[in-house]
């Protein structure tokens, strides 16, 4: 069968950018990616991945290396913040694979990972580089750059991110995000022996976790309550995150407070927010996809997997049906509720932690999210 399109263009060279190219090149179609970044690097420290989201690297390719420069594992244990054990969380192994329940791994290092893969793929990649204008009829899109020049495409993805330039363009009625009333905090940390697998701690309002993301290394993140989006002065920020783990008095976490204090844990505050854009997702022949029309909070540690798998199913209709309209309401009924499911319980765990609810309402959203996302895509 003859694909819907056969010449695409990716605006935005993150995650869900980069699954869709690699997987459109699977399919024999044409790609090229516009990434605004010359470097092509993401900032960030580590970043923990379920797994589904290893089922769909996994799919990509790239699986073996993640194995190999990250650290995969099974399972979360859970403690009280003076290092009680209250439980372990599994994490199921997602259907049809045979890849672990989870893993950590330092951001910028799956992001070189998924770049080596896409240019393998060969994807026309232009860094540096992004749209200024977009110009559509019945047949195709025409696109000029910020380079200046112009090419014609059958479909443009749009990936840019959360602040989307490309989402302003063709959805204005969609409001700026929104403050969440919590914050992340996270920093790489040497990894203790005992570290093999996440672990959280839980204090009344404040959640501390650690992720192993290679042998000699974790990453550590914690969740903290601010009513109001503030400045955080980022030269405060090492004294801030070790007065947050002050109050836990597990030892292990006490002998973790002076490593704070380095420049080597390389501390990143992000104040939390989501996003989740009314279907369809597309506007004739531009459609959206990532964080640009479904952003979540990281408490269901999900947001880079569903952006991911949305770049692989958008290749798989496009490659499945000759029909351009098909392949994109195929795509919409296949992505709509998993997004959803991610953004509206990642919100809800959010809630319970700023409102120092219901832990064991908590517990089942996690066990039955990761069952649900453990299910074929």
């Amino acid at each position: 069968m003859t694909a819907a399109v056969s010449r695409v263009l990716i605006i935005g060279g993150g995650f869900s950018g980069m699954a869709a190219a690699i997987q459109l090149r699977k399919a024999g179609i044409g790609v090229d990616l516009v990434e605004i970044d010359p470097q092509w690097q993401p900032l960030g420290a580590g970043i923990t991945v379920g797994g589904a989201t290893l089922r769909a690297l996994e799919t990509l390719g790239v699986y073996r290396q993640v194995v190999e420069q990250g650290c995969v594992s099974d399972g979360v244990d859970l403690y009280t913040a003076d290092g009680h054990k209250m439980a372990e969380l599994p994490t199921p192994r997602p259907v049809g694979s045979s890849v672990a329940g989870g893993a950590g791994i330092m951001r910028p290092v799956l992001a070189r990972i998924l770049a080596e893969a896409t240019r393998a793929a060969g994807v026309d990649v232009r860094l540096g580089c992004s749209f200024t204008q977009l110009a559509q009829d019945d047949a195709g899109v025409d696109v000029a750059f910020t380079d200046g020049s112009r090419r014609r495409y059958d479909l443009v993805v749009g990936a840019d991110g959360v602040h989307s330039k490309l989402r302003a363009l063709l959805f204005p009625e969609i409001k700026p995000l929104e403050y969440i009333g919590q914050g992340v905090w996270r920093a790489v940390m040497p990894r203790p022996a005992e570290i093999v697998r996440p672990r959280m701690w839980f204090g009344p309002h404040i959640k501390l976790g650690v992720n192993p993301v290679s042998k000699t290394h974790m990453y550590m993140f914690i969740t903290e309550d601010r009513p109001t989006k503030e400045h955080i002065a980022e030269a405060t920020w090492p004294e801030v995150f070790a007065g947050l783990m002050r109050p836990f008095a597990d030892p292990l976490v006490q002998a973790l407070i002076p490593h704070a204090l380095l420049p080597q844990a390389a501390i990143d505050y992000r104040p939390l927010a989501n996003l989740l854009v009314p279907a369809p997702w597309n506007r004739g022949r531009v459609v959206m996809i990532g964080d640009t029309v479904a952003a979540t909070t990281p408490h269901l540690a999900s947001g880079a997997g569903i952006g991911i798998e949305s770049g692989i199913v958008l290749a798989e209709e496009l490659a499945r049906h000759a029909d351009l309209q098909t392949a994109l309401d195929r795509f919409h009924a296949r992505r709509w509720e998993r997004c959803r499911l991610v953004i509206h319980n990642s919100e809800r765990l959010c809630r319970i932690e700023i409102e120092g609810g219901d832990k064991q309402e908590h517990a089942r959203i996690m066990r039955e999210s990761l069952v649900a996302l453990a299910q074929p895509i």
